[in-house]
């Protein structure tokens, strides 16, 4: 019971994560003043903190750790180029052109850390090829 609720609270924050990840890539793309709105601001935080914190329950109540769990450490390993594509993509690309390509490949990466986590294997979307 206790897997099942901390794996949909995970599942959903992961959905909410991305797509609010894609919507301000776009506003960015856009140059759009909703970037600057006080909730796109804090939201993601909320949201990221929720989703980590459900990460982290579920590698203890499964005990599938990292280094041990060679998919999880893949996830983990993906979710900092993530952090840092993001990062380029929202805040320190110097130029719209770095920016964009930040983003793109950021979501990428998410699109893999999320291929890792369905099929459980390090390869990801790869292994399907």
């Amino acid at each position: 019971m206790l897997y099942a609720l901390v794996r949909h609270l995970h599942v959903t924050c992961v959905v909410i994560s991305g797509c609010g990840f894609l919507l301000r890539g776009l506003w960015m793309i856009r140059r759009s003043l909703a970037l600057d709105a006080p909730w796109v601001r804090i939201a993601p935080h909320i949201v990221d903190t929720l989703l980590l914190a459900s990460a982290i329950a579920l590698v203890v109540v499964t005990h599938q750790y990292p280094l041990e769990q060679n998919w999880v450490t893949a996830k983990i390993l993906g979710l900092l180029v993530y952090i840092g594509l993001g990062t380029m993509a929202l805040r320190r690309g110097r130029t719209q052109a770095v920016r964009i390509a930040s983003w793109l490949a950021a979501l990428a990466t998410f699109g893999y850390i999320v291929s890792v986590a369905l099929s459980r294997n390090a390869a990801g979307f790869l292994a399907w090829l």
